[in-house]
C-alpha cells in the first residue's frame, strides 16, 4: 500500500495542464467523493497497526500536494484572465486609427502618369545626380553655350562635370541611347535649381516630361496630345500655344490652358487673363536626335515638359510652393483620401 501512495506522489509531482479542464478532471480523480483519495482513506482500516503512522503521513501528504497543485494552476488562470481583463471588452470595435494621405505632388503625378497610359506612354527613370553629356551636351547644350545660363545648376564635381540634374530631360537622352524608335515615353522625377526659395520657386522641385519619336511625327501630333491631356485633367481642351525657344527643341511652344475667369482667385492666378501656363514643348531638334544614335532623316518626334508642383499649386489653389515640401501636417491633413 505504501508503494502504491508513492506512485501516487509521483504522479501529482509530474501532473501539467494546458487548461482548466484538464485541473476539474485532475481535482475530480483525487479530491472527488470516489476519487483515489476517498478509496485510500476507506482502505486505512485495513493497513496493519505497524505501518499506519507511516501510511497517514503519505496519505496527508497525497492530500495537500493535490490541494496545492489545483491551487497553482487556479492562481496561474487567475492572473491570465486578470490580465486579459485590463484590455476591457474585447468583442467591442477597436479604435479609429488615422488614416494617410497621398502627397498632393504625389497625386497629381499619378493622375499624369494614368492620363498619359491611356494613349500607350511608358515610364521612364534615370539618377538625379548627372554628368555634363547627358544634362547639357546632348540636349544641344555644348559647353559654353549661352542658353546654359538660363539654369542655374548645383554642381557636384568640376572636370569632369557632376551635378544635380536641372531637368529630367537627361532621363530622356538615356532613354533614347537604350532604345529604338517608336518611342513614347515620360519621365517624372526631381530636379534642381539654384535659385531664390520664395513663394513661387525652390531650389527643388518635380517635372514630368514626355517624349514621342517615330516616322512622319508633326506639330499637329503634338497639339492634339496636348490637347487630350488638358482635357482629362483640367476638364478643357481649349489651349493656346505661344512660340517660344528651348535648346533641344525646333519649333519651340509654351503652353497655355483656358482657366476662366469665374472667381477672383481665377483674376489672381490668371492675372486678368483667363489663361495659365502649364508647360513648355517642341518637335525634337534633329542635333539631339543624331546625339542620341537615331537618325532624324527617317525620324522626328516631339517633347513637352511641365512642373508637377505648378501643376498641383493650380489645382488645389495652393498659394505658396514652400508648402509641398515643408511636411507640414495642417497642411497635408487637408489632403484625406475622399471614399
Amino acid at each position: 500500500m505504501l508503494d502504491q501512495l508513492q506512485k501516487h506522489l509521483d504522479q501529482v509531482a509530474e501532473f501539467t495542464a494546458e487548461n482548466a479542464a484538464a485541473v476539474e478532471e485532475f481535482r475530480i480523480q483525487y479530491l472527488g467523493k470516489k476519487g483515489v483519495l476517498a478509496a485510500l482513506f476507506a482502505d486505512f482500516k485495513n493497513i496493519p497497526n505497524d505501518q499506519k503512522k507511516e501510511y497517514g503521513q503519505k496519505l496527508n501528504e497525497l492530500k495537500e500536494r493535490c490541494a496545492e497543485k489545483i491551487d497553482g494552476f487556479k492562481s496561474q488562470d487567475s492572473g491570465s484572465t486578470t490580465k486579459l481583463g485590463s484590455l476591457g471588452d474585447l468583442t467591442r470595435p477597436g479604435y479609429p486609427q488615422p488614416m494617410g494621405a497621398i502627397h498632393p505632388i504625389s497625386e497629381v503625378k499619378n493622375r499624369i502618369v494614368e492620363i498619359f497610359s491611356r494613349i500607350g506612354f511608358n515610364v521612364s527613370e534615370g539618377p538625379e545626380m548627372e554628368d555634363d553629356w547627358h544634362n547639357f551636351t546632348a540636349l544641344n547644350l555644348p559647353e559654353y553655350h549661352p542658353a546654359r545660363d538660363m539654369q542655374d545648376t548645383f554642381f557636384l564635381q568640376t572636370d569632369p562635370d557632376w551635378m544635380l540634374r536641372t531637368h529630367t530631360s537627361s532621363v530622356q537622352v538615356r532613354y533614347m541611347e537604350t532604345h529604338q524608335p517608336p518611342i513614347r515615353t515620360i519621365s517624372p522625377g526631381r530636379v534642381y535649381r539654384n535659385e531664390a526659395i520664395s513663394a513661387r520657386s525652390h531650389c527643388f522641385f518635380h517635372q514630368i516630361e514626355g517624349l514621342y519619336i517615330d516616322k512622319n511625327v508633326s506639330f499637329a501630333d503634338l497639339k492634339q496630345t496636348l490637347a487630350y491631356f488638358t482635357n482629362a485633367l483640367f476638364g478643357t481642351s481649349k489651349i493656346r500655344m505661344r512660340p517660344s525657344y528651348f535648346p533641344f527643341t525646333e519649333p519651340s511652344a509654351e503652353v497655355d490652358v483656358y482657366w476662366g475667369l469665374e472667381t477672383e482667385t481665377d483674376y489672381k492666378m490668371t492675372k486678368g487673363t483667363g489663361w495659365l501656363e502649364i508647360m513648355g514643348c517642341g518637335m525634337v531638334d534633329p542635333e539631339v536626335l543624331k546625339n542620341c544614335g537615331i537618325d532624324p532623316e527617317e525620324y522626328s518626334g516631339f517633347a513637352f515638359g511641365m512642373g508637377i508642383d505648378r501643376i498641383a499649386l493650380l489645382l488645389h489653389q495652393i498659394s505658396d510652393i514652400r508648402l509641398l515640401s515643408e511636411n507640414d501636417l495642417r497642411f497635408l491633413e487637408q489632403f484625406q483620401p475622399r471614399f
